[in-house]
């Protein structure tokens, strides 16, 4: 039996150090530079810097130069403090219950006994990019690291609840972690889907990311995976499944991680919405990663434009490239195609023959033809984003 100990002296040191850098004033007043600064966290490389306690931790574009996300450079994002950092995976359970025939603890070797599920997919916190919004808004100041894309293997959620028996009425599955909240006051991480959403072939109780056992910090030993959904669903560290015959009614479904019911999910900006509906399929994007707005070029020399694009589970059907600011498109080539819930690469060769500044800009559609837009689309809580960025680079 696999076990992890992060050893919660080691995991408080990482912490620690990064919050004594603080209290001495080691953190500048920009938040541009806050949000550079670099933290190691166990199973964890350099990565960037949000918030220590709770851990949110930003994967460097770099990264994003392959395919897959390695697992030691996956974004970290957990909402309360009380993060495990321990599981003897002889005493853990997945317990299953509620509105069910039979109630089930299962163990790690109960949910290997179900069939095997791989797929690779695009996990994004629901607030990626939302440092970019204008007028700024309230939350983390995710630039555009808090995504990635990993092959996850684990067993249908479908097939563990069809063996817990639904009876009739169901309406509601909610799902638990073990995180707990520091306080009473403080609700406890829930979420929740639509009972027919629960049942769709493609999602997973994962216990393997890219053939590994999942990181501590990215929710070992098992977590929910709903692939084209935001990562707000994706629930870490599981540890209960309910089954519920009235609608869930818990404070990060009915409060948190709403946008407004709008075709959109926008609103004019500084408004508040008449009325929200809670997140869930992620929008296309598209992120060029190579060259990156430091790149210095060189004059008649070949540029290869690099990026990924990916959507809210329908595939990627094409990725537009301009080098001049928007005014003229060039199709790119389209890289390796992982399956409707991956991002593909896409790649543009270009050759500047003038010297001075450029804007970069790459813009996704999906097979349905959902594409980008040119101009931020706002919302209060800085959700959403997708709009086609610019990437500046200066030619010699």
């Amino acid at each position: 039996m696999i076990s992890r100990n992060l050893s919660r002296r080691n995991f408080l040191r990482a912490a620690g150090a990064v919050t004594a850098l603080t209290a001495v004033g080691g953190f500048p007043a920009d938040l541009f530079a806050y949000k550079r600064r670099m933290a190691k966290f166990p199973e964890k490389t350099d990565l960037i810097l949000l918030t220590s306690r709770p851990p949110q931790l930003e994967t460097p574009l770099s990264y994003f130069r392959e395919m897959i996300t390695p697992n030691e450079a996956l974004f970290v994002r957990w909402h309360i403090s009380g993060v495990p950092t321990s599981i003897d995976l002889s005493e853990w359970r997945l317990k299953v219950g509620g509105n069910t025939e039979k109630e089930l603890e299962l163990s790690m070797a109960d949910l290997k006994k179900f069939e095997k599920v791989t797929f690779t997919a695009v996990i994004q916190c629901s607030g990626n990019g939302r440092s970019l919004f204008a007028p700024p808004v309230a939350g983390g100041e995710w630039g555009d690291g808090a995504m990635g894309n990993v092959t996850w293997t684990g067993a249908r959620l479908r097939d563990i609840l069809n063996s817990a028996g639904l009876k009739a009425g169901t309406v509601d599955v909610s799902f638990n972690g073990l995180d707990k909240p520091p306080l009473p006051t403080v609700p406890d991480l829930v979420k929740s889907l639509p009972a027919d959403k629960a049942m769709e072939e493609d999602l997973i109780v994962a216990y393997e990311m890219n053939g590994k056992p999942l990181t501590m910090l990215n929710g070992f030993p098992a977590r929910l995976i709903v692939p084209g959904w935001y990562a707000t669903y994706w629930v870490k560290s599981l540890s209960d499944i309910t089954v519920l015959s009235k609608p869930f009614e818990g404070f990060w479904v009915k409060t948190a991680y709403r946008i407004p019911e709008t075709d959109c999910g926008c609103i004019p900006p500084g408004t508040t919405p008449k009325k929200t509906v809670p997140i869930n399929r992620m929008t296309t994007r598209s992120l060029i990663i190579d060259p990156s707005g430091s790149s210095g070029l060189t004059l008649n020399k070949p540029v290869a434009i690099m990026g990924v694009a990916f959507s809210g589970g329908r595939g990627v059907q094409d990725v537009l490239v301009s080098v001049d600011g928007g005014k003229r498109w060039e199709e790119t080539r389209l890289g390796a195609d992982k399956g409707k819930y991956s991002w593909r690469q896409f790649f543009y060769e270009w050759r500047p023959t003038k010297p001075g500044r450029y804007d970069l800009m790459a813009r996704a559609t999906d097979t349905i033809g959902e594409s980008q837009p040119f101009e931020g689309l706002w919302n209060p809580a800085g959700y959403l984003w997708n709009k086609v960025e610019k990437t500046e680079v200066v030619v010699k």
